[in-house]
């Protein structure tokens, strides 16, 4: 919903959405499973290869429910599906860049504590979906890059605070206060 929102709402925003293995859904593996079997039981009497697609990888099953979401009949609605793009796992543009996270679809907030739950990923690979193991590599060693790279990030800025505490800069203060800074 809240994703909903920000595709339609902003006009000039990319929506790069990632990390769809990991999603929460409500209810049983057992009962998602069910309910996914009957969905992929509509298609086309005449011809099954007109559709509807039943997509089993998490990235397209949310790109799917979004699409059902945005009215996308309307040039403003394929305006806002085309600024969406979802991957599974996080792709090398995307490894660089700052995440941010919905507090509001958090599964902290979302979910009771006893209620049952599943994970996206783990739905996808029972129905047929063949690159789990092959994501979970690449993200074992996304996490790996990600916290050397944290700790470089870390021992620079702790250089930087001791190098700021040590420099004498009486020298240069009233040139700066003159300045106006």
């Amino acid at each position: 919903m809240y994703i909903l929102r920000f595709t339609e709402g902003s006009l000039d925003t990319n929506l790069t959405s990632t990390l769809f293995y990991y999603f929460h859904l409500y209810f049983s593996v057992v009962r998602n499973r069910v309910k996914y079997a009957q969905f992929r039981n509509k298609r086309m009497n005449t011809n099954p290869a007109r559709g509807p697609f039943h997509f089993k990888a998490p990235a397209k099953m949310f790109w799917r429910t979004v699409r059902g979401m945005v009215n996308q009949k309307t040039a403003r609605g394929q305006a806002a599906l085309g600024r969406l793009s979802t991957f599974d796992g996080i792709p090398h543009p995307y490894d660089k860049m700052k995440r941010r996270v919905v507090p509001a679809a958090l599964k902290v907030l979302r979910l009771k504590p006893n209620r049952k739950f599943t994970v996206m990923g783990d739905l996808a690979h029972s129905v047929g979906w063949k690159h789990k193991e092959l994501v979970d590599r690449l993200e074992s060693k996304r996490k790996v890059k990600a916290d050397a790279f944290y700790a470089k990030k870390k021992a620079a800025l702790g250089l930087r605070a001791k190098a700021t505490e040590a420099a004498d800069l009486s020298a240069v203060s009233g040139v700066l206060e003159a300045a106006g800074y």
